[in-house]
């Protein structure tokens, strides 16, 4: 039975959707694993639906304002039904977002989104990879992390880019990292649930 990981994600000009993209390519790169993207600008029973079944839950939002955008909040304040039977206890979790600003208070979102998934008593599952790009004198822009976040996958785009163009590939391959990250955690509980069972 392949494990299911739903990135739950809004996008206001189509680069959160880059990314979540990105990361639905590496979830999925693990055997065994099905990403599922799900808009979370449509609360649907489908949607609702795909959360419950999910082994693990990456949320993604555009950084409007320094937070997470409006829709992706109406979206956290509509699982409060979810919360009041704790339908996503243990469940794995992670985050990313995108900003037009290299900092932007991108982490500010992060942290919210942390905060969100503890609330709910998930298990939050970090980018995991060191600082790239000015870290070092030696660092590239190129590198995975380049905007060094250590919470979730973070992500730059220009305000006068379209989502054609950006985030950069940098970003798009950390995002990518994030999304194997979660898959292969969510591989390793179910296959420690099952010897735990056994």
């Amino acid at each position: 039975m392949s494990i299911s990981v739903v990135i739950a994600y809004h996008s206001g000009y189509g680069h959160t959707a880059r990314q979540a993209q990105a990361v639905a390519s590496g979830a999925e790169s693990v055997p065994g694993v099905h990403a599922d993207l799900r808009n979370v600008a449509v609360l649907d029973e489908p949607l609702w639906q795909a959360l419950a079944d999910a082994a693990a839950i990456i949320f993604g939002t555009p950084t409007y304002m320094g937070s997470q955008s409006a829709v992706f909040q109406a979206f956290a304040e509509a699982s409060g039904q979810v919360w009041a039977r704790q339908g996503w206890r243990d469940k794995l979790a992670a985050g990313f977002t995108t900003s037009a600003g290299v900092n932007g208070d991108k982490l500010n979102t992060l942290s919210s989104l942390t905060v969100f998934s503890a609330q709910h008593g998930m298990h939050w599952v970090s980018l995991g990879l060191p600082p790239g790009w000015l870290y070092s004198t030696t660092g590239e822009v190129d590198d995975l992390n380049r905007l060094g976040g250590f919470l979730g996958a973070m992500a730059q785009a220009p305000s006068d880019a379209g989502p054609d163009d950006a985030p950069p590939t940098a970003d798009l391959r950390t995002a990518e990292h994030l999304g194997r990250r979660v898959a292969q955690v969510a591989v390793q509980m179910r296959q420690g649930r099952l010897v735990g069972a056994a």
